[in-house]
């Protein structure tokens, strides 16, 4: 059985008050369009449709080749919103799945289930309700004697008895292909001067024909996101989901609702998450560490057994055992091996420190190769940059930078090598020579 599945977002989001285009209005980092392609597509669907109208060319470049894209130039309406994709899906599909572009919540697994009873229904269609006390301008559901659906009325336009009734229009259905097609020829313009595609739940009762149901379980998976505070809503549950799902992993959290995850981050077991947390950009965290509080990591990977305190950790490697903070900044490039202890204040920017180096606190290592077991005192600084280019500093194993000493490179310093607390180290220091002063000498013999 083919599914097809059409995204509505082509709407102008007025109460967003934004100059950015609603489903491009980001919950979780992430638009609130992928949503709804990542769920059509999880449910079986070909590569959904997209009928863009405002803001048409900054949702394709942001959706990419994820979807195809039909412009929808005169908006007059939700049914005329599936109309114009009739050329691209007429006779391609069995059925055909409508869903809303600013809806992130819903899940694949209730579009399967909305596919799975509509491929039994002998009905036309299926739609999705919901019962709630909270309408947000949501259309009632119209229900017979018999229980079955008879018609939607919307909000605006509902008697007084009708708005009590708390089942709702989601806004999601999955209708037979073909019979859509033709049915939506005989919707009427509404008052409005807008054709609306909840009027297919009455052509069909008008036909005989048996509209399906099925009912959310999860209230929020309805939120439809029409101004900010809805934005702040789904955030807040998105949130909530990633984070319930690591903590049944074995990932600890302090207090869940300061900790902030990204879809597509990775965290062993028994790793604890303090407050003020923030992990992003497909970051990857071994197990048994503890993050915070406090604590940024973008796009990097964290070994196990680390204690990460009050830091910022942007396109960097950390290896097991590492030990930072506060107040640490590990940038692009950076690489920490097993065992590295970094103090308070450092920074670390395209550099390497194998393991056990030690690092001590007010210290900036840059374009830099440090081996293992170095110790380098607090304020020392690799004075890398000319004004122009960006030159390299290799420290030999075993060598002890000491406090307040400027490396100013290129520049080697041998294995085992010293220099003072305080030298200006302008020219490479062989293996195991002690160097002092400004600029830095060997150390004299006595």
């Amino acid at each position: 059985m083919k599914i097809n599945t059409i995204i509505l977002a082509a709407g102008q989001g007025t109460r967003m008050l934004s100059e950015l285009p609603k489903v491009l209005h980001q919950v979780n980092n992430k638009p609130l369009i992928l949503y709804s392609i990542q769920a059509a597509k999880a449910a079986g669907s070909d590569q959904p449709i997209i009928i863009i109208g405002n803001g048409a060319d900054a949702v394709k470049k942001t959706v990419g080749g994820g979807a195809r894209f039909v412009l929808q130039a005169e908006r007059l309406g939700t049914a005329h919103a599936v109309m114009v994709a009739e050329s691209e899906l007429k006779g391609k599909g069995d059925l055909v799945l409508v869903i809303a572009g600013d809806m992130p919540l819903l899940t694949a697994d209730t579009l399967k289930q909305l596919v799975q009873k509509q491929s039994t229904n002998q009905g036309p269609l299926t739609m999705l309700t919901v019962h709630s006390n909270n309408p947000r301008g949501f259309g009632r559901i119209l229900r017979g004697m018999d229980g079955e659906i008879r018609a939607i009325v919307e909000e605006a336009q509902a008697s007084v008895d009708e708005l009590k009734i708390d089942e709702l229009n989601v806004g999601a259905y999955c209708f037979n292909s073909d019979w859509m097609w033709k049915a939506l020829k005989k919707i009427k313009l509404s008052p409005k001067g807008e054709y609306y595609l909840t009027d297919l739940v009455g052509i069909a009762v008008t036909e005989g024909s048996r509209v399906d149901s099925i009912q959310l379980e999860d209230e929020d998976e309805a939120l439809g996101v029409n101004n900010r505070i809805h934005l702040a809503d789904a955030e807040r549950i998105i949130r909530r989901r990633v984070n319930e799902e690591h903590m049944l992993a074995g990932v600890s959290m302090v207090d869940p609702n300061q900790v902030y995850i990204e879809e597509g981050v990775t965290i062993g077991k028994d790793t604890i998450l303090h407050p003020g947390t923030y992990l992003t950009g497909g970051t990857r965290i071994g197990e048994g560490c503890e993050i915070g509080p406090n604590t940024i990591i973008d796009a990097s990977t964290v070994g196990s057994h680390c204690h990460l305190l009050t830091s910022v950790i942007e396109g960097a490697e950390v290896g097991d055992n590492v030990g930072m903070g506060p107040f640490c900044h590990l940038r692009k490039g950076a690489r920490l091996g097993n065992g590295v202890h970094m103090g308070n204040f450092g920074e670390v920017k395209d550099s390497s420190l194998a393991a056990g180096v030690k690092m001590g606190h007010f210290s900036y290592i840059g374009n830099a190769t440090i081996g293992e077991n170095v110790n380098i005192g607090a304020g020392t600084i690799t004075c890398n940059f000319d004004g122009e280019h960006k030159h390299p500093t290799v420290i030999g194993a075993d060598a002890f930078i000491g406090s307040d000493t400027m490396l100013v490179a290129p520049l080697k310093i041998g294995r085992g090598a010293k220099t003072g607390a305080g030298s200006v180290v302008t020219h490479d220091v062989p293996d195991g020579e002690v160097v002092v002063g400004v600029p830095a000498r060997k150390l004299k013999e006595k």
